[in-house]
């Protein structure tokens, strides 16, 4: 449950909607629900502003589909990460109205019933087209966060005249995720053309010396362009989740800090 469906449930107990033997058999499962193997976190939206989100990998079918039931009965948005075309169609005959990006590896909920709740755009760029499925899972963490996203492709520095045309582009967006596997060269292009974060995702694209990502992380973390930050190899929910967390409203009840 998220901060929207608790004040509700308060305000339907305050209205006399809902009993507080109701309430309580809601929250009944708070803050976190224990599973033979595994404690999911109801809590964490309502603490984070993010929603607990399901680490495909290693982890069976049968396990991801009982934790996105149990998210999904506390009406949280539903997300998984990491999950192969395999785990996603037995998963989907389990749990009713999920969709699956392919691209992405993700499972989701429905993305179109999310509303933009952030303050500005946030456009998530790529080097390659092989840098794609990385972007593609940074883009929809975003919008499923409540983000408006623009994506743009293929525009890395061995033909930078592709990225320059995009200036309009860069210069309406609030932050910019930069996905670039080889070298990693292009978040500090970018960063060296704008005054918004920019974050620096490198990938495991590239031949031998590429070393599965490492070169395109070192690149990354010694760039020259001031404001850059870096997330780690292939890593495109955390970047989702940080360009989210700089482009989220300001809560209007949010307290100032005691000095």
């Amino acid at each position: 449950m998220d901060k929207n469906g608790l004040r509700q449930l308060l305000e339907d107990v305050l209205n006399g909607a809902v009993s507080v033997d109701d309430a309580l058999t809601k929250l009944r499962h708070w803050p976190a629900e224990s599973l033979d193997f595994a404690r999911v976190d109801h809590h964490r939206s309502l603490r984070t502003g993010m929603p607990e989100v399901v680490f495909g990998e290693n982890k069976s079918a049968s396990q991801i589909a009982e934790i996105l039931q149990r998210i999904i009965e506390q009406n949280i948005f539903p997300m998984a990460t990491r999950v192969d075309q395999g785990k996603a169609d037995e998963i989907m005959g389990r749990v009713p109205g999920l969709t699956y990006h392919q691209s992405a590896r993700m499972l989701t909920g429905s993305i179109k019933k999310i509303p933009v709740s952030g303050r500005g755009l946030v456009t998530v760029l790529t080097a390659g087209t092989s840098d794609i499925p990385i972007a593609e899972e940074a883009a929809i963490t975003c919008r499923c966060l409540g983000n408006k996203v623009e994506k743009i492709h293929d525009v890395g520095v061995a033909g930078i005249h592709r990225l320059l045309q995009y200036q309009h582009t860069l210069d309406a967006s609030s932050v910019l995720v930069v996905v670039a596997g080889m070298e990693g060269a292009l978040p500090s292009v970018v960063g060296g053309l704008v005054k918004i974060p920019v974050i620096a995702v490198p990938t495991s694209v590239g031949y031998g010396t590429g070393f599965g990502g490492i070169a395109a992380l070192l690149g990354m973390l010694n760039s020259c362009a001031p404001g850059v930050a870096v997330v780690n190899i292939d890593n495109g929910f955390g970047a989702g989740c940080f360009a989210s967390a700089i482009n989220r409203r300001l809560e209007s009840e949010q307290q100032s800090i005691p000095i």
